[in-house]
């Protein structure tokens, strides 16, 4: 399929109904691309970091990238409404793109590369499709997989992952982020039953869902080993109690809808609890497993704003020549390739140490700091060298650009990322 085929997908908005003026200056990207050169050419990928892909690795890139001309010719629309195209969960669950890692009967096993080069190509799309994966998968779903009992498991991970249920996960609340261990959500036992209240803040599929994973601080005086600790319940968006308003205003990822939850004294069955959540540290290993993943979207997000500035450097031509022919022009672009590189070295390596087992958390956060920076520099030169062009959405960098900037707070800010290295690196906590 060619990018005029995709530009005239049916979704695809009317050129006559587009502001008057010459139409895109950025090409979109090949929807039929199935060899590693073709999804990542080599002006993208300088140490060939990625050329090597194969069998079901290349096959989950190339079923991400497919995805292209479902999204881009009606995201642009959706972001400036700040609209959630819900329909494109039930999509990416019918392309099997939630597992995200994980071991899921009679669906995809990505191995943790082909998790991240699923990551990055979505994000390189959009970064509202990308974080559609990472809640939806990453978050809600992983967190019944790895915490929850057989029957919660028989319950939800078949709708969770065709995304026939729209899943959240509630641990931020309005006062406190960063130090989401101080939750202040709590969960009191009252004979069968779970009584819950509290606020949550920036849910992703928080409002108009199905189920949210909200994280509590229990209240049970009769199990000391669980009093007082935060532990994961299930919690069914339509129980009476549970309120959630979308919050507008938002700037990034505005095709995704994060909502506020009052939580009025909700009340689930004992067996909502997810078992194997009987401590922040089981929290944790949630979050953990998808901090890399971050890393991976601002690749792709990179990626994306690369390749703009790139196809624009050498067809649009002022003063007699095209701008890459101007000797500043080539240096700036040479060193939004040495950023991209250094971005994908990060990101290869976390895929390799998953693999083989001994991925340590501080090292994720290493990549997650140094990927997200990365990610606002190349997309502010992008922008930059599309001049006017580069504020349009029907170009893209801007709404990447708008878009990193969540990345660069979410899953862990980066003053929280670093002092976790910190810590590494020095052994002792600055924390408190």
């Amino acid at each position: 399929m060619t990018t005029t085929e995709i530009a005239d997908a049916p979704d695809a908005p009317d050129p006559a109904e587009t502001a008057a003026g010459p139409g895109p200056v950025i090409s979109l990207p090949d929807a039929e691309a199935s060899t590693a050169e073709a999804l990542l050419p080599r002006t993208a990928d300088h140490y060939a970091l990625f050329q090597d892909v194969d069998r079901e690795d290349l096959e989950a890139w190339r079923v991400a990238r497919s995805f292209a001309p479902e999204v881009l010719p009606r995201i642009d629309e959706c972001w400036d409404r700040g609209e959630y195209p819900t329909d494109l969960i039930a999509r990416l669950g019918e392309l099997d793109l939630f597992t995200d890692g994980m071991d899921i009967p009679g669906h995809r096993r990505l191995s943790p590369l082909a998790t991240g080069l699923v990551t990055m190509e979505l994000s390189r799309l959009d970064g509202s499709v990308g974080t559609m994966v990472g809640v939806q998968g990453g978050l809600a779903l992983r967190s019944i997989v790895l915490l929850g009992s057989e029957e919660q498991k028989q319950r939800w991970v078949e709708p969770v992952v065709t995304g026939q249920a729209f899943a959240a996960f509630a641990l931020t609340e309005p006062d406190h982020g960063s130090d989401s261990v101080s939750l202040e959500t709590t969960a009191r036992r009252d004979g069968e039953q779970w009584v819950i209240s509290g606020q949550k803040r920036w849910i992703g599929n928080g409002a108009d869902g199905h189920l949210t994973v909200v994280w509590a601080r229990v209240d049970d005086p009769s199990d000391d080993a669980l009093h007082g600790q935060v532990s994961g319940f299930l919690v069914e968006q339509s129980l009476p109690g549970y309120e959630a308003q979308v919050i507008r205003g938002k700037v990034s990822l505005r095709a995704i809808h994060q909502a506020h939850i009052h939580l009025a004294d909700v009340r689930v069955p004992l067996d909502a609890r997810l078992p194997g959540a009987r401590s922040f540290k089981d929290t944790s290993r949630v979050l953990f497993a998808t901090r890399a993943g971050v890393a991976w979207g601002a690749l792709g997000h990179a990626v994306a704003c690369y390749e703009a500035a790139l196809e624009h450097a050498r067809t649009r031509v002022q003063f007699g020549r095209p701008l890459a022919k101007a000797q500043h022009v080539q240096v700036r672009l040479t060193d939004m390739l040495a950023t991209l590189t250094s971005m994908q070295l990060h990101c290869r390596r976390l895929a390799d140490l998953e693999s083989a087992g001994c991925l340590r958390p501080e090292q994720a956060s290493l990549a997650k700091v140094f990927c997200t920076r990365s990610a606002r520099a190349i997309a502010a030169d992008a922008r930059d060298l599309l001049g006017g062009s580069g504020i349009l959405l029907e170009n893209q960098v801007i709404r990447h650009m708008a878009d990193i900037e969540a990345l660069h707070t979410y899953e862990g800010t980066d003053t929280m990322q670093s002092l976790i290295v910190g810590r590494s690196i020095t052994g002792t906590s600055a924390f408190a």
